[in-house]
């Protein structure tokens, strides 16, 4: 049954109750009245019934005391009056007394024999006896009378005597009669007083009884249908608040088939989905934070692989102005082998005068050679250290293209949360595009810098052997000075080719400079991008920890 067709019946039951206390309450009250007015009407009835008596009684002691005077007068020679008048008219009276004697013991009868209790009963008997009695004396008082008037007729002065004593004596009993029949009236009436104030009382303890029933069978309704409604209210009210304490392993245990248990239906299924979502929130978040602790690690070693790579570059730097130094000092030298050179030339003319200035400077020569050699193959070992380098460098830019490219991966699989994930995966790949170009750079540069140096290489030991045949001409005879003098101008032109080589080296070495300087900007920037990438890792993790500590909350 619903909520709504059970207010209905318990209202109609509460109107029905009021509609048939209110017809109980009339009923009693109709009950009062009915016995009221039987008890005032019956009273009045009879009272009137007496009075009429009484009254008879008193116009039939008129009549005779007429006849009488009548009599009397004629005795005494008078006129008087008709005897037919007076004396009909006492017999007229008489009767009228006889009928209202019967009609008042009649009533007496009656109204015993459906009196309303029994003291009423017992006093309408009374009455009755009191009239019947009261009627035969009546009757024998008429005799009396009619034995005076006879005697008055027939001037027996002591007839009349006897019959006046006689007549008096049945007055006595009539007015004895009455007066009896009168007091238990009165009695009759205040019991019918009793009577209708107890009926008035029964009534009204009645309707207060049935006002107390009826309000306790409203209040029972009431009650019923307040159970009905507030205890699974209650018990929903509870298990919200279990629900909304995260215990979802419970269930609504009214299912009944009103409005209350339609919203336990709805309230279960409501725990259901919440059941289904916190274990899916449970299982995300679980990935979440195994995923954000794999990018932590990665970014971690991403971000130690750089520091690694920035160590390297800074290294390769300073080897770089390493060569940049020892650069300059070849371009020294070999300015001052291309001068010794030119001093050699023009001294050449001067003969044998200057053949052991020039075997002194043959030996100058060819130590520098020797010197301006090992300065070349040294700066060839160490553009082969840079290239180890710059192979370091370009595996590091293709390890991070790689991250990068995981990580972009990764911030695409974590959707809106990894937006910010996305755009540092996007900024270290580029700085990876930039330090894989950067390198490819400095490997052309490097290797026309090694071609140089080979190039200086070969020219070096060739000027050294021809230094060397010199001397070993400049003993054997002046001729030779000649050829010396064209070597030697031969080897100004080579020195002089050395020296713009080793110009041209230089600016390929101020060229790798600046590639590394590039490189070690763009590894700081990476470094810079791995840092925000481990922190954002980091908000990433500690977000996951609060969502799974949110879904923790729900128990399943």
């Amino acid at each position: 049954m619903t909520i709504a067709n059970r207010i209905i019946i318990g209202f109609t039951a509460v109107i029905l109750l009021t509609i048939g206390i209110g017809f109980y309450g009339l009923n009693q009250i109709s009950m009062v009245k009915s016995t009221t007015e039987t008890i005032v009407t019956r009273d009045m009835a009879v009272l009137r019934d007496i009075a009429a008596i009484r009254n008879s009684a008193n116009e039939m002691r008129a009549a005779s005391d007429a006849v009488i005077t009548s009599y009397l007068d004629r005795s005494a020679g008078g006129v008087g009056t008709s005897d037919a008048d007076p004396v009909t008219r006492w017999r007229q009276k008489g009767v009228d007394m006889d009928a209202a004697m019967a009609k008042a013991i009649a009533s007496a009868r009656d109204f015993r024999a459906t009196s309303l209790t029994a003291e009423r009963a017992a006093a309408w008997g009374k009455i009755q006896e009191s009239l019947e009695a009261t009627a035969a004396s009546s009757r024998q008082g008429r005799a009396d009378t009619e034995a005076l008037f006879s005697a008055i007729r027939a001037n027996d002065s002591r007839a009349v005597a006897a019959a006046q004593t006689a007549l008096v004596q049945r007055r006595g009993e009539f007015g004895r009669g009455m007066q009896t029949a009168e007091s238990v009236l009165d009695d009759a009436i205040l019991l019918g007083q009793q009577r209708t104030t107890e009926v008035y009382n029964t009534s009204r303890i009645s309707i207060i009884i049935s006002l107390i029933v009826v309000c306790a069978l409203a209040a029972g309704v009431t009650w019923a249908i307040r159970r009905s409604i507030v205890g699974p209210l209650d018990t929903f009210m509870a298990f919200v608040g279990r629900v909304g304490d995260g215990d979802l392993t419970q269930r609504a245990a009214d299912l009944s088939q009103d409005e209350i248990g339609k919203l336990g239906a709805n309230l279960n299924a409501m725990v259901d989905g919440l059941k289904e979502m916190a274990r899916q929130s449970r299982e995300a978040t679980e990935n979440l934070n195994a995923a954000t602790a794999e990018i932590r690690a990665s970014t971690q070693e991403q971000a130690a692989s750089v520091e690694e790579q920035l160590a390297a570059v800074q290294e390769t730097a300073a080897t770089v102005d390493e060569i940049t130094h020892s650069g300059v000092q070849i371009g020294k030298r070999a300015q001052e082998v291309i001068a010794s050179a030119q001093a050699t030339a023009q001294t050449s003319n001067e003969g044998l005068r200057a053949l052991d200035e020039t075997t002194k400077a043959m030996d100058s020569i060819r130590e520098q050679a020797e010197a301006v050699a090992e300065n070349i193959v040294a700066l060839s070992e160490k553009t082969q250290a840079i290239g180890d380098i710059i192979m370091t460098v370009n595996d590091i830019s293709e390890r991070s293209h790689l991250l990068a490219l995981n990580a972009a991966i990764e911030a695409a699989a974590a959707g809106e949360n990894g937006r910010s994930f996305s755009v540092v995966a996007a900024e270290m790949k580029m700085l990876a595009d930039q330090a894989k170009d950067a390198t490819g750079q400095v490997r052309s540069i490097l290797g026309d810098i090694q071609r140089g140096i080979n190039a200086s290489v070969m020219l070096t030991e060739e000027a050294v052997k021809r230094v060397a045949a010199g001397k070993e001409r400049t003993d054997t005879t002046q001729r030779t000075i000649t050829e010396i003098t064209a070597r030697v101008q031969e080897s100004v032109q080579t020195f002089q080719q050395i020296v713009a080589s080793t110009n041209q080296q230089q600016l390929g070495i101020e060229q790798v400079m600046g590639a590394l300087q590039n490189i070690r900007d763009a590894s700081q920037q990476t470094a810079a991008g791995t840092r925000q990438l481990d922190e954002a890792a980091a908000n990433l993790n500690g977000l996951s920890r609060q969502l799974l500590g949110l879904a923790e909350r729900y128990r399943t």
